[in-house]
């Protein structure tokens, strides 16, 4: 089935994903049907009148829980009026909800059989990723008076989902279908409900949060209203980016969840539609970017996060004591232990950001008690740092998957098997250490100094800290500077040899606040120079390495949420001409996907393409790609808290106009903030 015929309608944890018409028809290698916690509940879902398929005159997404599909029977030409009219109306909200339309345009009466076929393989998403559909346990149907109950046990491992009309249908193992007489004109319709269960030992649904009933579209729509209303509001000449963040506030609504059994408490999944669930890494770098905008979700998170740290060494999960997940799943594999995501650990970066961002919501928001709540985990996670991530020695973090059966060979953000290499593209042997993960850490002994100076009591603990971080900043610009290139290398092998490709990750460092001084314009030339800015943004990988590709996933695409942060590091370090250049290419570039930047898009030349070039597989939406938009807001304002008030140091890309951020949120109630961006010569000439 093609991309652009694919329709997707979400919230929170779960999301259908269907044709044009509406059908459902997957195979076990297509990410199509009703999936909730990491389980495709409808396979097969596929609409026929008198024994005939539909045919689609168009859909609305009416909200990212809402769909509507206009169809007619057989295929709509200009030369044959069809005499039937059928919609189908769709809503998601915890389940699945479908009212079906029919309308009788004919001046005689008709009589039709409806039918809808439905089926559920219960297939895993990693089985549906995988292309493998393994099932070890029963699959059943059951038709009863009043409705299909369609079934999957493995032991305790139950999931269900259950198919209920508001109009009497007769029920069989394959779906349900009604007989309808239709006088002229007239209009016959019914409401079908369809209940996904989570199963437990006594068969009771395991899900604490259900959001609404599927069918109270009021109270989702409200639910929308109300968190839009809470955000600060985006006023701007340009009207793009008033669009682009709004599209982004209501995919980030649209991707709130609450993981399964943790007491109804909503934090954002990292993307559809393979990543609807809790990420360590995704999660709090979507929290840094929107916190002047949405900062509770930032509280969740790190509650949340807290709550699963590692506590032992379990080399199946790549546990350690202290470490912060990567990945929690709910589905049959992580179950069973057929893979290790239950919670799997296999990140190198999540600790030391989870210790960033507690610091960062503080700042914004003034909540000491959840710093002082959280001291012994973020304690943990510095002794993580410390003992059990510097695998050779040296004070660097580092990484080797444990699990070498399906853990993942790189655990920093570039986490694809090729993404780290040397510059004659030979992949460095493991242990390795990545340059971003080092500013992540300096960072982090940075801000938890701060917190155990002024909320922990220990000022001792602060001063060796701050000790810790002047002597790795005096390390790592010693052993990570690439001389001949002028930039910090993407990672160290175990030897010390450096990986000495030119890659984006060196603006990280800049935002970690890492780099010496004297380094930065080096950085910032890189940056926005023609190897690694394209027009659109930062490469991630910089044109002429040998392993650049402009849609290599981590080897030369552009990730909105990666040059969101490079943008902040260029304004941490004072260079505010470059950072508004990349949020200039970014916000461009998200014009061309009605506001929704996706995960990654091509690194081809802006010249070349005039358009970005989509990337195949991107997820859209995906949280740190919604909040990108954010991110750049902020970076372009200059907002930043300082103490009990909010400083505001504008500098807009030439032609933005003016802007106005209203009701921003924090410790000193509610401001504005307004720039005005320099005018082009068009401008001045018109």
């Amino acid at each position: 089935m093609a991309k652009a015929n694919m329709v997707r309608i979400l919230d929170g944890s779960t999301f259908v994903v269907s044709e044009d018409t509406g059908d459902i028809e997957a195979t076990p290698s297509e990410p199509t049907g009703l999936f909730s916690f990491d389980t495709r509940f409808l396979s097969r879902w596929v609409l026929t009148v008198n024994g005939e398929r539909l045919n689609a005159l168009s859909y609305d997404d009416l909200q990212y829980y809402q769909a509507r599909f206009f169809l007619v029977p057989g295929m709509p030409t200009h030369y044959v009026d069809a005499k039937l009219s059928i919609v189908r109306e769709r809503t998601v909200g915890g389940s699945f909800h479908e009212q079906l339309i029919i309308l009788n345009h004919d001046e005689k009466a008709v009589d039709l059989e409806i039918r809808m076929d439905a089926g559920a393989d219960f297939a895993d998403l990693f089985q549906v990723k995988d292309e493998i559909l393994n099932k070890k346990g029963e699959i059943y149907a059951e038709a009863e008076a009043d409705r299909l109950r369609l079934g999957y046990r493995r032991g305790n491992f139950r999931r269900e989902t259950v198919i209920s009309s508001s109009q009497a249908a007769r029920y069989d193992r394959n779906g349900f279908a009604y007989s309808v007489h239709l006088e002229p004109n007239a209009r016959w319709s019914t409401d079908i409900d369809v209940h996904t269960a989570v199963l437990g030992p006594a068969s009771q649904d395991l899900r604490l949060d259900l959001r609404v009933p599927s069918h109270e579209r009021p109270t989702l729509q409200r639910d929308l209203e109300e968190w839009i209303a809470a955000a600060p509001k985006v006023n701007a000449e340009c009207e793009e980016l008033a669009r682009t963040y709004r599209r982004s506030l209501v995919d980030l609504a649209a991707l709130r969840f609450s993981p399964l059994s943790l007491s109804g408490q909503m934090l954002p999944a990292a993307g559809l539609p393979w990543f609807m669930t809790m990420f360590g890494r995704d999660s709090i770098l979507t929290c840094l970017q929107v916190i002047p905008f949405v900062p509770e979700l930032s509280r969740t998170t790190l509650r949340l996060l807290g709550s699963l740290q590692g506590t032992r060494f379990d080399d199946f999960r790549d546990e350690d004591p202290g470490r912060i997940l990567h990945e929690l799943r709910s589905g049959e594999t992580a179950a069973f232990e057929e893979q290790p995501h239950s919670p799997y650990y296999g990140s190198v970066d999540a600790t030391p950001l989870f210790l960033v961002l507690l610091d960062e919501y503080e700042r914004w928001t003034g909540d000491v008690a959840l710093v002082r709540e959280l001291e012994q985990e973020c304690r943990a996670a510095l002794k993580w740092i410390d003992n059990y991530a510097d695998l050779v020695g040296n004070g660097y973090i580092w990484y080797e998957r444990r699990n070498t059966d399906t853990g993942l060979e790189n655990q920093c953000w570039k986490d694809s098997w090729d993404s780290i290499s040397y510059r004659d593209g030979t992949l460095p042997p493991f242990p390795r250490a990545t340059c971003e993960v080092q500013g992540y850490a300096y960072d982090a002994k940075v801000r938890a100094a701060r917190m155990a100076r002024e909320f922990w009591d220990d000022p001792a603990f602060a001063d060796q800290l701050e000790r810790e971080a002047a002597q790795l900043k005096e390390r790592f610009n010693r052993d990570w500077w690439v001389e001949d290139g002028q930039y910090f290398a993407l990672a160290l092998d175990p030897d010390g040899r450096t990986a000495d490709v030119l890659s984006s990750n060196i603006g990280h460092l800049l935002w970690s606040g890492i780099v010496d001084q004297d380094r930065a314009e080096k950085l910032a030339e890189h940056l926005v120079g023609p190897r690694l800015f394209s027009g659109w943004g930062v490469r991630t990988l910089a044109e002429g390495e040998a392993r650049y590709n402009p849609i290599g996933y981590h080897n030369g695409t552009i990730w909105p949420f990666d040059n969101s942060f490079i943008a902040w590091g260029l304004r941490r370090y004072g260079f505010a001409e470059e950072a508004a250049t990349i949020a200039d290419g970014i916000l461009s570039a998200a014009t061309y996907f009605d506001g929704r930047l996706p995960e990654a898009f091509g690194g081809y030349n802006r010249e070349l393409t005039k358009f970005p070039v989509e990337y195949p597989t991107a997820c859209s939406p995906q949280a740190w790609s919604t909040g990108a938009p954010m991110l750049l807001l902020r970076t372009m304002l200059g907002i930043e808290p300082h103490g009990g008030h909010l400083a505001v140091e504008p500098r807009l890309p030439v032609g933005m106009g003016r802007i106005e951020v209203l009701d921003i949120p924090g410790r000193w109630g509610r401001v504005d903030a307004f720039a005005r961006g320099r005018l082009n010569l068009h401008q001045l000439s018109t």
